[in-house]
C-alpha cells in the first residue's frame, strides 16, 4: 500500500541497516506525559524482535521505563541516515540482570564500540512491536 512503512523484523533491509553504526534516539515518557527524547546506540536482535539499549541505571531514561512497572512503558527508538530512517516501536522494560546486561554489552560492541566499565549499568530491553522504515 503506498505511503505505508511497516517492515518485518527478518527483512534483509532491517537486517544490514541495524549491522551498520548509526545512533538513534530513544523517546520515553515523563510522568506528566511530556516525551523525553536522548540519543542512544541500540542493538536489535531480528530473531526475537527485541531491541536493547545499555544505560546507568539512574539515567532518567531508565527511571521513566521503570516507573511504567512490570506491563512495561510505550517507547520509540528511530535511526536516520540520510532518507533512510527505521523506527522501532514496542513496550521496554529495565533488566539489571547481570547475563542479560552483559549480553547487552557484547552486541553494542558488536555494532558500536566497547563500552566503558559501569557497574550500575542496565539494559533497556524492548519488545517491538511494530518497525517503521524508509530503507
Amino acid at each position: 500500500m503506498p505511503g505505508d512503512h511497516r517492515l518485518a523484523p527478518q527483512d534483509e533491509r532491517v537486517v544490514a541497516f541495524c549491522r551498520e553504526r548509526h545512533l538513534a534516539t530513544l523517546t520515553t515518557l515523563r510522568a506528566d506525559g511530556t516525551p523525553h527524547v536522548v540519543p542512544v546506540g541500540v542493538t536489535f536482535d531480528t530473531a526475537t524482535g527485541l531491541a536493547r539499549v545499555i544505560t546507568d541505571g539512574a539515567s532518567r531514561k531508565a527511571r521513566h521505563v521503570a516507573a511504567a512497572g512490570p506491563q512495561g512503558a510505550p517507547v520509540a527508538v528511530c535511526h536516520l541516515d540520510g532518507r533512510r530512517w527505521l523506527t522501532f516501536e514496542g513496550r521496554a522494560v529495565v533488566c539489571s540482570d547481570r547475563p542479560a546486561v552483559a549480553e547487552a554489552e557484547r552486541r553494542y560492541a558488536e555494532r558500536y564500540r566497547t563500552p566503558r566499565t559501569n557497574p550500575s549499568r542496565v539494559v533497556i530491553e524492548i519488545s517491538v512491536t511494530r518497525l517503521l522504515g524508509n530503507l
